[in-house]
């Protein structure tokens, strides 16, 4: 607090300027742009000019030799270091050059704005009017330097009191998922806060039951423990019993219900391996049913992992090779039958 009233502390046309730079801010802020005065998680060229810049105003010799060579393309490697394995602050940066003298305006100007986050609609605008759920997920991680870091937006959304009215300023765009209709069998892929859209799907799919015949759905989940992050579990499990009403994903409407908890067992288990293990039925839904395959949660290896295993299904069960099978697949994403939302 010290060090940011150093910067605040300013003549009258600074604080004017001040309050020009904050309107702007707000009304990036209404226009989706940004939200927070921090540090970019990325090493972009915002923040080089920031090192450059604030070396201009260091008044310690080896603290101005140390800022510019991270602003210099021979320090990128040891800037990576020292901002992006540790996720430092603009606050901790300039705590660790005190010497450093920047005006209160020229900070604010070279700060990149966070980016916005997106979150996908985990609910259904008919089991649940008037309402939007999300599914986040909150992060913490310690840096290499045993540093506790968390994230901003999941931290701060995890504070809040849901007894007390808070505002939350959102944007509605379109996802790369779209609604599908009642009659088209679907094929869900969906591990970790990956399950997010498709509890809206099945929950809309439940609903539109109650007046007549459904499609089937097949759902794949994953996550580490059953017993720890078994998302939605109730309402997973609930429909997929098989009783007179039958929830959309029994066996008895079609549908099916398949998690892979990937640390229960000495041998990981992800959602891959249970849509091999399900081969006849993943088969028959996409060449009799004429199914959409939808896949939602990590853009690291998930959504590869799994069009790799319905490239060995289409491959086995038509008989022809691998790039007979992704071809067959590109024909299905052409068609409008795969879709994949992910995220990092």
């Amino acid at each position: 607090m010290v060090l940011m009233e150093k910067y605040l502390q300013s003549s009258r046309s600074s604080l004017k300027l001040l309050l020009s730079l904050l309107w702007m801010w707000h009304r990036r802020l209404l226009d989706d742009t940004s939200s927070r005065l921090e540090l970019s998680d990325h090493i972009a060229p915002e923040f080089h000019k920031l090192f450059l810049v604030m070396s201009f105003y260091a008044t310690a010799e080896h603290e101005k030799e140390r800022l510019q060579y991270f602003a210099s393309a021979e320090g990128r490697d040891d800037l990576y270091k020292y901002n992006q394995k540790e996720r430092r602050s603009v606050l901790e940066v300039l705590e660790d050059f005190p010497s450093v003298q920047i005006p209160f305006e020229w900070l604010v100007q070279l700060v990149p704005p966070l980016k916005p986050r997106a979150f996908s609609i985990s609910s259904s605008p008919s089991a649940h009017p008037g309402q939007v759920h999300l599914t986040v997920s909150i992060v913490s991680w310690t840096t290499p330097y045993k540093r506790v870091r968390k994230g901003l937006c999941s931290s701060w959304l995890a504070s809040l009191n849901p007894e007390k009215g808070v505002y939350v300023p959102a944007w509605f765009h379109k996802g790369c998922l779209p609604a599908p209709p009642t009659q088209l069998p679907i094929i869900l892929v969906g591990p970790g806060t990956g399950c997010a859209p498709f509890r809206g799907f099945i929950a809309e799919r439940a609903v539109q039951s109650l007046s007549g015949p459904t499609a089937p759905v097949i759902f794949f989940f994953g996550c580490r423990n059953k017993d720890t992050d078994f998302l939605y579990r109730d309402f997973w499990e609930s429909q997929s019993r098989n009783s007179v009403s039958g929830g959309v994903l029994s066996e008895e409407k079609g549908g099916g219900f398949y998690a892979a908890f990937s640390r229960d067992q000495p041998k990981k288990v992800y959602v891959q391996h249970k849509i091999r293990e399900q081969r006849k039925k993943v088969w028959e839904l996409l060449r009799d049913g004429g199914a959409a395959v939808y896949v939602a949660g990590s853009s690291t290896k998930m959504p590869a992992d799994v069009m790799a295993a319905l490239e060995e299904i289409v491959a086995e069960e038509t008989g022809g090779s691998k790039a007979d099978a992704e071809r067959w697949l590109r024909a299905l994403e052409k068609a409008g039958r795969y879709h994949v939302e992910a995220w990092s």
